[in-house]
């Protein structure tokens, strides 16, 4: 379980593919003890197991399933990630409860500057939709945001400077696909109304 709050980005230093899996090499100063292998952390939204660290690369596995779900199928050497470790029991939590199981991809459809913000929209199929709160949490590769404003096909962000400054949406483009996972108690109602 993570918060969304994103204090560490990193850059993919090699990808090693196959057809059923793949396995990323992250390079960042995130550190890491020999008792954090096999713990979670959050790739850009994607919870991943530290499978083994050297200084400062980290190496992880993704599954077929995930490379399915996630924009990972598509990036390159050089990506910027965003990084977070678990959270502790006890900590607090500033952003919200993200689980790093991405719901679905969605690309940029438009990107805003105002002042120092970014207003940012993004499409979304209408399957999702039910799934969106105006005001709510959405965690976008990993970083919890608030929903501005809902669309006709998708929503709306607003990024702050500092969130920018932190993680990888400052590199953010028109057309770009990012993660998305939607908030889980919002998630688990509909599923609970749906069996009514």
């Amino acid at each position: 379980m993570f918060n969304g709050i994103i204090r560490h980005t990193g850059k993919i230093n090699h990808i090693k593919k196959s057809s059923k899996n793949c396995e990323i090499a992250i390079i960042s100063n995130l550190k890491f003890l020999p008792k954090e292998i096999g713990s979670s952390i959050s790739c850009s939204g994607v919870c991943l197991t530290l499978e083994k660290f050297k200084k400062r690369l980290s190496y992880f596995y993704l599954s077929r399933e995930t490379l399915k779900r996630s924009n990972f199928n598509y990036l390159k050497k050089g990506a910027i990630i965003n990084l977070e470790k678990s959270i502790k029991f006890g900590e607090r939590i500033s952003g919200h409860f993200v689980q790093g199981h991405v719901d679905t991809t969605s690309r940029v459809k438009k990107i805003d500057i105002l002042g120092k913000s970014w207003f940012i929209r993004f499409e979304l199929p209408n399957k999702f939709r039910n799934l969106l709160v105006e005001k709510g949490s959405v965690s976008i590769n990993g970083v919890s945001l608030t929903i501005s404003k809902i669309l006709k096909k998708g929503f709306e962000i607003v990024v702050i400077p500092k969130t920018l400054k932190l993680t990888n949406l400052f590199y953010l483009k028109e057309k770009d696909l990012v993660n998305v996972e939607f908030d889980i108690l919002g998630k688990y109602i509909n599923s609970s109304l749906k069996k009514k």
